[in-house]
């Protein structure tokens, strides 16, 4: 195997530039305003798709030929992508340094971290989803894709090598490996939705139906030769009409269909679906159809071939990395910034995509000093990585704000971490009560047995330090998973192993007598609705759906089940409704960050009672209805400590009583449990 031989590049098509370009706008128009093109993020699974096509080319020919080079392969790769996201990254935190705050700063460096590393990915899939109302604040958040195309690019050439060395059939290999990948990715996205969307093994079948396109592209003919030989003359006609160079009815058709595809999961995919899953075939067929089809095709000669689409496609990397960067930093800024913002930020993208390319991409990629070009940027690529990793484990470099005291001392009240509460495992609890490794969340506040359990998701999660402050010396046991429990409707359920979940923690609740007392908190309104909806005047903002008479009676169903079971076993319930959930971001109601593109500040700091009370009507008849036929069960309701007769506030005395639109600050969920303890002493 040669290191000298150049490596063969595909021919430059324009309107795989153009189909670029519908992958790149299709993302930037989600991610600005996600109402708008609710399917739009399938823009990468289209991107995938191309790269697997275009480097599977390259390994194939650069195999067949005996001339294929891994240092000449991986330093493409490098002087490819490595200019434009050192760029990114680099200005990510210089920016950040000035608009940041220590947490949010830190955070920012883990991510540098993990994205020089190409493992963003795997940093992303341990917090939360790519849905999630914090995904908005991660600046390279988007970088998950770039790690799994690299960690692509890393095993496919190692493992098409080796399967030639054993003179295996590459297509039958690539097949295999495609099929095992899908087959993972269904299998795993309804146990677990996150691991699905984010690891390699339930994502490499989409840049393998690239590869498999690659590979018929290039034996197109010695393949219909086979299959001919093996079906017989019979199909002699219908094989000769593929081989046609001149049938552009069939191509046209291919593309046709392809454009279909892609609309349609524009149209019907959703944050609410389940991806990748099956979904994911609508986009990745449809991209290989449009590929398949050639440059002869209509659409592809005409429309994807349109000068506009392939400027787009060539500057489609570079306005890949820069768009959501300058998105997250405008609604880490502003909290709500205005639509104008907003398109300020993707204009500015469009602006610096074309600089990057032009001034960075070109120079580096292309000319003399290859091989000083490589090294340099992996050099810098360590550096960048370094840097980011330093910044996370010295706590986000505080020391900067420290001439903005009075800022500082209003920022720590709100957190992007936890909301304050700390981490969701402790060893005590993970030691004694393994059963819970795999929640999301289990907490002991002593190591001994528990004579209290606080049930929930994220909504009980808030609660936990409170309450295990209170009820201290005894032991108070916290179980959390997300979107679950205490109960949900069947919709969740069927999520992350939810239903399983939920009777793993009503069992140990029966088989444990010294637990007396549960509490169960959850964030009702989503429980009840099994989704979420965009507000739509609030961009990255989310609230409950309207829950259907499905929905409503799965969860009364299930609630019914919990409740009765833990009366039998003479346990104590208290059931904690909600708080309110805001409309707005309380950040919007102080003035404390470093920089502010304006100087808005909300005034109330509040939301009208009776537009919340209209809204969650339906919410909260679903879950009484289920109460009202347990007369034992003790409820409490804190809508009075955030509430008056017109207003439900956000903050009180200046001091804010919740870290996001729905999670409480560790100052709002002390004066829940101080009134609850009230009302409901513990024995």
């Amino acid at each position: 195997m040669t290191i000298h031989a150049p490596l063969p590049h595909p021919k430059y098509r324009t309107d795989i530039d153009g189909l670029r370009a519908i992958a790149v706008l299709s993302v930037v128009i989600f991610h600005t305003f996600p109402d708008l093109l609710k399917g739009g993020f399938i823009g990468v699974d289209i991107f995938f798709v191309i790269s697997g096509f275009l480097i599977s080319s390259i390994i194939f020919v650069g195999l067949e030929k005996d001339s294929f080079s891994f240092i000449e392969f991986y330093s493409r790769r490098i002087k490819r992508i490595f200019p434009a996201l050192l760029l990114v990254l680099i200005a990510c935190y210089v920016l950040g340094w000035f608009v940041l705050l220590a947490d949010e700063y830190k955070q920012l460096g883990k991510y540098i971290a993990g994205s020089a590393g190409f493992i963003a990915n795997f940093v992303f899939w341990q917090e939360s989803g790519y849905f999630d109302n914090t995904a908005e604040t991660k600046p390279l958040l988007h970088l998950w894709s770039l790690g799994i195309e690299e960690q692509f690019y890393l095993i496919w050439p190692l493992l098409l090598w080796f399967a030639r060395k054993q003179h295996l059939n590459l297509l039958t290999v690539t097949l295999i490996v495609a099929i095992t990948s899908f087959v993972l990715n269904i299998s795993t996205v309804h146990s677990d939705a996150i691991a699905a969307f984010y690891s390699p093994q339930t994502r490499f079948w989409e840049l393998l139906i690239g590869s498999v396109l690659a590979y018929i592209t290039l034996y197109k003919r010695s393949l219909f030769a086979i299959v001919r030989h093996k079906l017989g003359t019979q199909f002699d006609v219908w094989l000769q009409l593929l081989q046609t160079n001149s049938s552009t009815t069939l191509h046209d058709i291919c593309s046709l269909l392809g454009v279909l595809l892609i609309l349609l999961s524009l149209r019907f995919i959703t944050k609410e679906t389940n991806f990748p899953s099956w979904w994911a075939i609508l986009p990745t067929v449809g991209t290989a159809l449009i590929i398949s089809a050639g440059t002869e095709a209509w659409l592809n000669r005409i429309v994807l071939s349109n000068r506009l689409l392939v400027w787009f496609g060539l500057i489609s990397f570079p306005l890949y990395l820069w768009h959501w960067p300058l998105l997250s930093f405008a609604r880490i800024i502003e909290s709500k910034p205005t639509q104008g913002i907003l398109i300020a930020a993707v204009i500015i993208s469009i602006v610096l995509a074309w600089l990057t390319y032009q001034f960075i991409e070109k120079p580096i990629r292309f000319g003399n000093h290859s091989k000083a070009k490589t090294i340099t940027l992996l050099v810098l690529m360590i550096a960048v990585g370094c840097v980011g990793y330093q910044c996370y484990k010295n706590d986000g470099l505080a020391f900067r704000l420290k001439t903005i005291k009075k800022q500082e001392e209003i920022a720590t009240l709100f957190t992007t971490n936890d909301y304050s509460h700390g981490s969701f495992h402790n060893e005590e609890c993970d030691y004694l009560f393994p059963t819970f490794k795999e929640f999301h969340g289990c907490l002991l506040s002593q190591s001994v047995n528990p004579t209290s359990a606080l049930v929930g998701d994220s909504h009980s999660h808030h609660y936990y330090k409170s309450l295990a402050m209170y009820l201290n010396p005894s032991s108070l046991i916290h179980i959390y998973q997300r979107a679950c429990l205490p109960f949900s409707t069947k919709t969740l359920q069927l999520k992350d192993n939810c239903e399983e979940k939920i009777n793993v923690t009503l069992s140990f609740l029966k088989k444990n007598e010294s637990i007396k007392t549960v509490y169960l908190a959850g964030y009702w309104n989503y429980l009840i609705a099994g989704g979420l909806s965009t507000i739509a005047e609030n961009q990255g903002m989310w609230r409950a759906k309207e829950p259907t008479a499905t929905n409503a009676m799965s969860f009364q169903t299930k609630g019914e089940e919990v409740i009765s079971t833990l009366i039998a076993q003479k346990k104590e319930v208290i059931l904690l409704l909600d708080n309110p959930d805001l409309d707005f971001f309380p950040t919007a109601c102080f003035d404390f960050r470093p920089f502010r593109l304006s100087k808005q500040i909300k005034n109330p700091c509040a939301m009208k009672r009776s537009y919340y009370e209209k809204r969650i009507f339906n919410h909260n008849k679903a879950l009484l209805d289920v109460l009202k036929k347990f007369p034992s069960v003790k409820i409490f309701d804190p809508k009075s400590i955030f509430c008056d007769e017109n207003y439900c506030w956000a903050a009180k005395d200046n001091q804010p009583l919740y870290a996001d639109h729905n999670h409480l600050t560790v100052q709002g969920a002390d004066l829940v449990i101080k009134e609850l303890m009230l009302k409901y002493p513990s024995s």
